[in-house]
């Protein structure tokens, strides 16, 4: 695949290239092989819980070379583009790569009990609690936008799967019956963004869930491969209707004629 005409590899990252603190095998010498090649990585993320330079530290720290300027997250495409609406507050589920992204972008952040916020904004939060939903849910039925960093339902940890961002914004919906806008894959956002931060060109989307990175390339026209190291088994790929462009066990057949 790589020498076929890619300008861009944008990699998933949980699931794909590591899983906890321990990267899946074969993934760093991939990613080298593709630098090497001459084609350009990005590192994209649905997760919005680390900072860009947090996750290049954790990619360097599982033996993958990256820079902070190499990584595009859910949370800094949702604070530029709140940003770019002038979005003044915000009340926040998340932790402190969302919280850093809109404090960047000149969002205020709501930390106090308020009884009205622009927009409420739902990512990745392992330290959420009832008091912090409910809160969320009134703020919402207040009036506030709601908008979802990402809707992954699970997240691919090193002992299995934790509710994901999509399952604590699922809370949010069904409490207030409003359906929240979702800027991370597969919405076009931050592979739009993430392509950009490349160079552009022609990009090929590499993943491990059929509902969010595949789904995304396809929505944009874009070529992608599946890997079967995260989320998405074979039986599953069988049985849906969206396919990928490649499949592959692991990163490995990046290098596949």
């Amino acid at each position: 695949m790589i020498g076929a005409g890619y300008d861009v590899v944008l990699f998933d990252l949980d699931g794909t290239i590591y899983r906890g603190d321990a990267a899946i095998p074969e993934a760093p010498e991939a990613v080298a092989r593709a630098r090497a090649a001459g084609v350009r990585p990005v590192f994209v993320t649905n997760n919005s819980s680390r900072t860009q330079a947090a996750v290049a530290a954790h990619l360097s720290a599982v033996g993958v070379r990256a820079t902070p300027a190499e990584v595009e997250t859910s949370a800094v495409v949702t604070a530029r583009l709140l940003a770019v609406r002038g979005v003044g507050s915000a009340f926040v589920i998340g932790e402190d790569g969302l919280l850093e992204a809109l404090r960047d972008a000149g969002v205020n952040v709501v930390d106090h009990e308020e009884t009205t916020v622009d927009v409420v904004v739902v990512g990745f939060d392992r330290g959420l609690d009832y008091e912090k939903l409910r809160r969320a849910c009134l703020l919402v039925e207040r009036g506030a936008a709601l908008v979802a960093t990402n809707a992954d339902p699970s997240f691919p940890a090193a002992d299995g799967l934790w509710p994901g961002a999509g399952a604590l914004l699922a809370a949010v919906e069904a409490t207030t019956e409003r359906t929240a806008e979702v800027i991370g894959k597969p919405a076009s956002p931050l592979l739009e963004a993430a392509l950009e931060r490349g160079g552009g060109g022609v990009p090929l989307v590499v993943g491990d869930r059929l509902d969010t990175d595949i789904a995304g390339a396809a929505g944009l026209g874009w070529e992608s491969l599946l890997v079967l190291t995260g989320v998405t088994t074979r039986d599953q790929l069988r049985a849906e209707g969206l396919q990928p462009t490649f499949v592959a066990e692991d990163l490995r057949d990046l290098f596949r004629e």
